[in-house]
């Protein structure tokens, strides 16, 4: 049965669509005949989810961009072919996320999880920004993660290359993004763009691979993903956050991120070196 609708005429992005919370999300949604482009990074399981979506709704108005957030120069041509698409972006969800056992280094020489996790969302959101702005009311809405609260920047490592613990980095990378949240929220004001961040809850999805299988959703497997997505298609839909920003949410409910997350010197610092890490700086 579809649910009401409140996003008609909605144009919503979610990245790792094709899968676990960005699956759930993407569905959620679609139900509520949002026109939602789903950002994925292999063509065939991200085809594949939409149409399983697509039966599963009824909403046609799904599209899918493909995209593998690891590379700078991919996530600049994902900007401009949505560009090509579509003049505005009512939502965007950054949901893609990596936790890997091993470092590795992106294309682009940098350490993946952080550039997967934090640097991904800092660029494609600052090169959707102009679009975002002129189709306010919009939302930006981040999916951090809980474990920032036991992290802590160290500027001097961010890219791990002296010690590598999976845990460790993944944590850091979620503490950058709640610190983005911040300051992009702060540097937003009086654009009618808010932007919040979440943690979805411990969720059992494929989030240690940047490439997986998925397969459709069972009754089962969806009700606790789409517990996951709760909170995004919350944040990106209700009436009751409509002007809510600069805050980090479990459930529907605000709640205090870490004491470090407030940091507004650091949250500078980690801009400044996010635009060199992106050559956003050379714009």
């Amino acid at each position: 049965m579809r649910v009401a609708s409140n996003m008609k005429g909605k144009i919503c992005m979610i990245t790792g669509a094709n899968s676990g919370i960005g699956k759930a999300t993407t569905l959620g949604l679609a139900e509520m005949d949002a026109t939602v482009v789903m950002v994925c990074r292999s063509q065939k399981w991200g085809e594949d989810a939409r149409e399983e979506i697509r039966e599963k709704t009824g909403n046609q108005s799904i599209d899918l961009l493909i995209a593998d957030l690891s590379s700078q120069k991919t996530i600049r041509q994902l900007v401009i072919d949505f560009k090509h698409k579509y003049q505005q972006l009512h939502v965007l969800i950054n949901n893609a996320g990596v936790l890997l056992r091993k470092r590795s280094e992106t294309i682009d020489g940098i350490e993946t999880t952080f550039a997967v996790n934090a640097l991904a969302p800092f660029l494609l959101t600052n090169l959707l920004l102009d679009t975002i702005k002129d189709s306010a009311p919009a939302r930006i809405i981040n999916v951090a993660s809980a474990t920032h609260n036991w992290s802590h920047l160290n500027f001097d490592e961010l890219q791990s290359k002296q010690n590598y613990d999976a845990w460790t980095v993944y944590s850091q990378s979620k503490l950058a993004l709640v610190l983005f949240t911040y300051e992009l929220a702060r540097r937003l004001k009086g654009t009618n763009v808010t932007v919040n961040c979440l943690h979805p809850g411990v969720i059992d999805t494929n989030i240690g691979s940047i490439t997986h299988v998925e397969h459709p959703i069972s009754s089962k497997s969806f009700n606790k993903l789409r517990r996951g997505a709760e909170t995004s298609i919350y944040l990106a839909t209700s009436p009751e956050v409509e002007n809510v920003t600069e805050k980090y949410f479990i459930g529907k409910n605000p709640v205090k991120s870490s004491k470090e997350s407030y940091n507004e010197s650091f949250a500078q610092r980690l801009w400044q070196v996010s635009e060199k890490l992106t050559k956003l700086d050379k714009v």
